[in-house]
């Protein structure tokens, strides 16, 4: 999934599939707040950055869209 507004959203849903937000992760893991929407957005793309992107996502549990075959 690329950085970018959809993906903020998604990963808001996520978490709120689950009971929680996205806040309440990042307050419960010392993340700051203001970084995570950088780094979702793609603003901040650096190896630190990427690492802590695939972490949100995965605790978020959005899935990259299946590929179908046509």
């Amino acid at each position: 999934m690329q950085p970018g507004k959809e993906l903020i959203q998604e990963v808001r849903a996520g978490f709120i599939r689950q009971g929680t937000t996205l806040g309440f992760y990042c307050r419960n893991n010392n993340i700051d707040g203001g970084n995570v929407y950088r780094l979702l957005r793609g603003e901040w793309n650096g190896d630190k950055a990427k690492a802590l992107r695939s972490q949100i996502i995965e605790a978020s549990g959005v899935k990259a869209p299946e590929v179908k075959d046509s």
